[in-house]
C-alpha cells in the first residue's frame, strides 16, 4: 500500500544521495531519478537541489519530508494494529496506577481498549507512585503507569501525556479573594499535602526545592493519602493545596474550588508508562501504543 515514489523520495532525503538511496532500495539509479520525477511531475515543485556533488531538499521537499514521516509512522501503526485485529488477542491483564492517574485520568483509556479487545479483561490496581514501581520490579504485574521522577535504573520509563499542579482552595477560604500570589506567600499559607511515597509530592518538592523553598519552609498542617481526602478537607477549612489540575476540573467548573495562580511558577509533570527493561508483553505494548493515541487526540 505503501507508494514507491513517496519510499523513494523518503530514502533520497534521509541519504542525501541519488546513488545510496538507489543500493538500499536494490534498484539503479536511474530507476531513482525517475521516480523523483514522476512525484515532482504529479506535485508540480522541485524536491531536490544539486549542489556542489550533494543533494539538498528545497522547502517543498522539507514539507513532503515531515509528512512521509507521519505517514509511513502511520502506517506501521496501522500494520501492526491489523495484525493484531487479525489474531483476534483474548486473555488477561492487569494494568497498575498510581493513585492520581487511576482516579482521574486511565479510565477512558480503559473502557475504549475494553470496546476495541472485548477479548481481553483488563483489571486495574492502584497505589502511590512507590507501590506501583515496587509491584512492576517484583514481577507482580508487567505495566504501571506513574506520575514524578524516575526512580528505579531497572525500570523503562516512557512518556503518556503531562499534566500540571496547581494550587487551590475552597470558594469559601479567605484565600479564594486572592487573584494571584507571590512564591514566598507559600510560607504564610496553611497547606495539606499527600503522603511520602506520592508522586505528587515529590513532583511539588521538586519544583520547588528549584527555587530555593524546602517543604520545612512551608505549614504543611496535614499529610492525606488521596487527593479526594485532600478535596474535602479543602472544604472545611481555610488551607489550600497543590492538586492535579485534571483532578479538580469539576470543582473548579461548578466554583466550589478556586485556583490560585502563584506569579512566575508553575509545575508540570508527566505521567509515564514504566516496565521492565527490554521488551514489553504482548498485552502491555498493545495498551500503551491504545492509550499513547487516547491521549494524542484530546
Amino acid at each position: 500500500m505503501e507508494d514507491f515514489r513517496l519510499k523513494v523520495f523518503h530514502s533520497v532525503a534521509r541519504n542525501k544521495s541519488f546513488t545510496k538511496a538507489a543500493a538500499e532500495l536494490f534498484i539503479t539509479q536511474p530507476a531513482v531519478t525517475k521516480q523523483i520525477k514522476n512525484l515532482e511531475g504529479i506535485l508540480e515543485v522541485r524536491l531536490f537541489e544539486r549542489i556542489s556533488n550533494s543533494v539538498v531538499m528545497t522547502e517543498e521537499g522539507e514539507l513532503l519530508f515531515r509528512y512521509a514521516n507521519e505517514i509511513f509512522h502511520l502506517y506501521r501503526e496501522f500494520k501492526i494494529e491489523l495484525s493484531l485485529l487479525k489474531a483476534m488477542p483474548a486473555g488477561a491483564f492487569t494494568v497498575g496506577a498510581s493513585t492520581t492517574v487511576a482516579q482521574y485520568l486511565i479510565s477512558p483509556a480503559l473502557g475504549g481498549f475494553q470496546k476495541k479487545f472485548p477479548d481481553i479483561k483488563l483489571n486495574l490496581i492502584s497505589g502511590n507512585t512507590e507501590t506501583i514501581e515496587h509491584a512492576v520490579l517484583s514481577k507482580n504485574i508487567s505495566l504501571g503507569i506513574v506520575e514524578g521522577r524516575r526512580h528505579h535504573a531497572d525500570l523503562k520509563y516512557a512518556e503518556l501525556t503531562s499534566d500540571e499542579l496547581v494550587f487551590v482552595t475552597h470558594s469559601k477560604s479567605k484565600y479564594a479573594k486572592a487573584t494571584s500570589i507571590e512564591l514566598d506567600d507559600l510560607k504564610n499559607i496553611p497547606m495539606v499535602s499527600r503522603e511520602r511515597g506520592s508522586g505528587t509530592l515529590e513532583v511539588m518538592e521538586s519544583a520547588l526545592q528549584g527555587r530555593g523553598i524546602r517543604l520545612a519552609d512551608l505549614p504543611i498542617i496535614m499529610h492525606l493519602g488521596g487527593t479526594e481526602s485532600i478535596k474535602s478537607f479543602l472544604e472545611n477549612s481555610h488551607s489550600a493545596a497543590f492538586v492535579s489540575r485534571r483532578a479538580v476540573q469539576k470543582e473548579i467548573q461548578y466554583g466550589e474550588l478556586k485556583i490560585i495562580p502563584i506569579n512566575d511558577f508553575r509545575i508540570m509533570r508527566d505521567f509515564s508508562f514504566i516496565y521492565l527493561h527490554g521488551q514489553p508483553d504482548r498485552f502491555s505494548t498493545m495498551f500503551m501504543r491504545y492509550a499513547k493515541q487516547h491521549y494524542k487526540e484530546r
